[in-house]
């Protein structure tokens, strides 16, 4: 298994993926549009776990210039407890840190328990702030 940044002719898998690990996702985070949108805007920060020729983790990293993101971390489940989604994180990371990006931030729902530990593994902690959204078109 090795990381590396995300190709076009990864696009497939990818999105497979997410479809698989984010069942009932919102319209509006359609896997599809979400990745055309990633590529238009920055290539940067998206990258896959590819073992040979198969797609099996993922993850999406932003940065504005002020803080940087995780999105979409995504984990086959038949791989998970191997170290991979840790590697991901660790890869968008060391890529917000050449960006010279001082803070990472990501969000999750309240009661994805396991998501939480796992992040806390990863060295993160629960900061008391309240997200807060606007919709900009209707789903």
């Amino acid at each position: 298994m090795h990381i590396r940044e995300y190709t076009n002719k990864d696009k497939r898998q990818v999105v497979d993926l997410w479809k698989e690990i984010f069942p009932g996702i919102l319209p509006h985070h359609n896997a599809e549009t979400s990745i055309k949108n990633k590529i238009c805007y920055d290539k940067k920060l998206l990258y896959v776990a590819a073992d040979k020729d198969r797609i099996i983790g993922t993850v999406m990293g932003g940065y504005d210039g002020h803080r940087g993101w995780i999105y979409s971390l995504a984990v086959h489940k038949f791989c998970r407890k191997k170290g991979i989604g840790k590697q991901l994180v660790q890869k968008v990371e060391e890529g917000l840190k050449k960006l010279k990006c001082a803070k990472v931030n990501l969000q999750i729902l309240e009661s994805n328990n396991s998501v939480i530990e796992f992040y806390k593994k990863c060295g993160f902690s629960t900061e008391q702030r309240i997200s807060m959204g606007k919709k900009l078109y209707k789903d």
